[in-house]
């Protein structure tokens, strides 16, 4: 799942879009209306069009293969929607997170929107979207195209980033980042996008059992690595264990390397936590089950209340 991440997303930069950073409000329609849904189309290619236009490109400039849209038609994709709840001091709710991460024949995509709820929508008023595409290339993921929009405040500001088979990264940011140390093409070279990075941890998890990595991201604005360690067995919180007795713990750490409003990245998002998965659906990848973050807002919590796809449905919570 791929979180502003936070996860699956996932999921963790310090962009809103990343689960961990999410505390959220929409004036769109609820996402919760679309992951209910059982009869919508997929439509993943149109809503990339639409936000591509919405950063100010034409989107058949951006270089996405023709190859890719044909998959999106041709075939139903390996769809997997997941629903996290966020919770801030005192466990009270201040947001829902809504990933849907796809597969098909050599492709992935995933689609990421945040919401407050509650006491977040006081402190507050943001939402967010971003989705990737990319390739799947045996079990590497090599993304090609990241957009991003966020509305904080009235404010809005949004990303695009351009992911070359060379390894070359371009992109472009509205407004610009306010920050004393620029990211640099050189630092953008051969990174990943946060949605990428933690479906890149979910999967490894399911074929090596450890999440020991560390991944070069790039969100549009910011340069950080993300520090991913595996957790000694045993310390799983109650939620977890009460949904699996199998449970895998990581701990992530961000460093943050330039973009940032301050040298530390410690007033931008989540910069540390540990998550907790489970092996909830039949496939390639592990499930998030409980995430706990430390945020410029304090420690930020979150559960899976629902799971969606690949022959099942589980509802944790309403």
């Amino acid at each position: 799942m791929s979180w502003s991440k936070m996860p699956t997303a996932a999921a963790l930069g310090p962009d809103s879009a990343s689960v961990p950073a999410g505390i959220a409000m929409s004036r769109r329609p609820s996402p919760a209306a679309r992951f209910t849904s059982e009869d919508r189309p997929l439509n993943g290619w149109v809503r990339f069009q639409r936000l591509a236009r919405h950063l100010g490109r034409n989107a058949r400039s951006i270089i996405m293969l023709p190859a890719l849209v044909a998959t999106a038609q041709a075939a139903d994709p390996d769809r997997l929607e997941m629903r996290i709840e966020m919770f801030g001091t005192a466990g009270l709710h201040v947001a829902t997170n809504h990933t849907i991460v796809e597969e098909t024949a050599g492709r992935y995509a995933i689609t990421t929107d945040v919401e407050s709820r509650g006491v977040g929508a006081l402190f507050v008023e943001l939402t967010s979207h971003s989705e990737v595409r990319g390739k799947l290339t045996g079990t590497a993921l090599l993304p090609q195209a990241y957009i991003g929009e966020v509305h904080r405040n009235g404010v809005i500001s949004r990303s695009r980033v351009d992911y070359a088979p060379d390894g070359t990264v371009t992109a472009e940011s509205i407004p610009p980042p306010e920050t004393h140390t620029p990211v640099t093409a050189p630092l953008m070279r051969g990174t990943v996008d946060q949605l990428t990075a933690f479906l890149m941890i979910e999967r490894q998890l399911a074929a090596r059992g450890s999440c020991a990595l560390m991944i070069s991201v790039f969100d549009g604005r910011r340069r950080y690595d993300l520090h991913f360690d595996d957790v000694a067995p045993g310390g799983a919180r109650s939620f977890a264990s009460s949904v699996s007795s199998q449970t895998q713990a990581c701990r992530m750490r961000r460093e943050a390397l330039a973009g940032f409003r301050d040298e530390s990245g410690r007033t931008e998002g989540a910069y540390a936590g540990t998550l907790w998965f489970a092996r909830l659906v039949q496939g390639d990848m592990l499930i998030p089950l409980e995430m706990e973050f430390s945020t410029e807002f304090g420690t930020v919590t979150g559960q899976l209340a629902e799971v969606r796809g690949r022959g099942v449905h589980l509802q944790f919570a309403k």
